[in-house]
């Protein structure tokens, strides 16, 4: 008998895995029974088969490790749910035992969203958390960078085999970050498997920050399913009249926490951001000049900072956005900028 057999059994999903498996050891005895004929017949077929044997041996020469429902290394927060999946496929290493926040949002993100996702995953893996997203293009993209530079780990949940990585543009990134899937190797991505992949996301995070979501986005069938598992769920606000907002918006209008800056989502969770410039290195040649410039202002808008400093205002946005990421200044409303420590 094998619970990883029963796993890979054709038409056996996690609902009818689920009842086998809270029947304990001696529901493998009694498939037939919880299942009827028809499963017990394909059950055994893949028992004789050693189909849990050869999917072993596959993972093992991929670098993936197969973690199943039955036992102690299995992502704790995943039994949660309704439907957890009895099989996990894991690439890279991930100990789920720290704070976790997923960061998740449109694919069509617009700059000041992408922005603001590798900024905040920075900050946020600075400070120890991990960061959670699914590897799509826009947000998730950016999360995952963000998290990267600020030497945090960071789990990408695909809607494919962990082998497959989409879309194929990230395959560099996906070689640096942990891979996760319920899907089995080699199964490419396809429209239903997002959904689904969704709501381990939700159930992985202890809270979800949607940066920028229109309103028919499967990021919000992320913060609802979070919402459902009792976890915090925050929106970063947008224009009222930007249709790329107008989810997340929503989102707040209905009761969302509010994610401005990264200290809203470490409150969130109960902790205290770094205090300003902590083991920070002042920076240097041109960055370190407009810096500079920008702590006598006190605020200034990029064009002033281009009058005092004589360079572009093309190179000054750049010289800005860097200084963003790395936490040496800030954004205000109205277009303006303040120096951070």
């Amino acid at each position: 008998m094998s619970w990883l057999a029963l796993a890979l059994t054709p038409g056996v999903g996690p609902a009818r895995f689920l009842k086998v498996f809270e029947a304990g050891e001696e529901g493998l005895e009694r498939v037939g029974e919880l299942l009827g004929a028809e499963l017990e017949r394909a059950y055994r077929r893949t028992l004789a088969a050693g189909e849990a044997e050869r999917a072993k041996e596959r993972a093992a020469a991929s670098g993936v490790r197969p973690v199943g429902l039955w036992e102690a290394d299995y992502p704790p927060t995943l039994r949660h749910l309704a439907d957890p999946p009895p099989l996990v496929y894991l690439k890279g290493g991930w100990s789920g035992g720290r704070p976790a926040v997923a960061v998740v949002g449109s694919r069509k993100a617009q700059p000041w969203a992408l922005d603001f996702s590798e900024r905040l995953a920075r900050t946020l893996a600075e400070a120890g958390v991990a960061v959670v997203s699914g590897l799509a293009r826009g947000v998730d993209t950016a999360a995952h960078r963000g998290a990267l530079a600020g030497g945090g780990p960071s789990l990408a949940v695909l809607g494919s085999g962990v082998d497959v990585v989409y879309p194929p543009e990230n395959a560099e990134l996906a070689a640096r970050l942990t891979l996760m899937s319920e899907l089995p190797l080699g199964r490419g991505p396809s429209a239903g498997s997002f959904p689904r992949r969704n709501r381990l996301i939700a159930a992985l995070a202890d809270a979800v920050v949607i940066v920028q979501a229109p309103e028919k986005s499967g990021a919000l069938i992320t913060a609802a399913l979070a919402a459902e598992l009792g976890r915090e769920v925050l929106a970063v606000p947008g224009r009222p009249s930007d249709w790329a907002s107008r989810g997340s918006n929503r989102l707040l209008a209905d009761g969302a926490g509010v994610a401005q800056d990264p200290d809203d989502v470490l409150e969130a969770l109960g902790m205290a951001a770094a205090a300003p410039g902590a083991d920070r290195p002042k920076p240097d040649g041109a960055a370190g000049a407009l810096w500079e410039a920008l702590r006598r202002r006190g605020e200034a808008l990029p064009d002033d900072l281009a009058l005092d400093l004589n360079l572009g205002a093309a190179e000054v946005l750049g010289l800005l956005t860097r200084l963003e990421l790395s936490g040496h200044v800030r954004a205000l409303p109205g277009g303006r900028y303040e120096a951070v420590g």
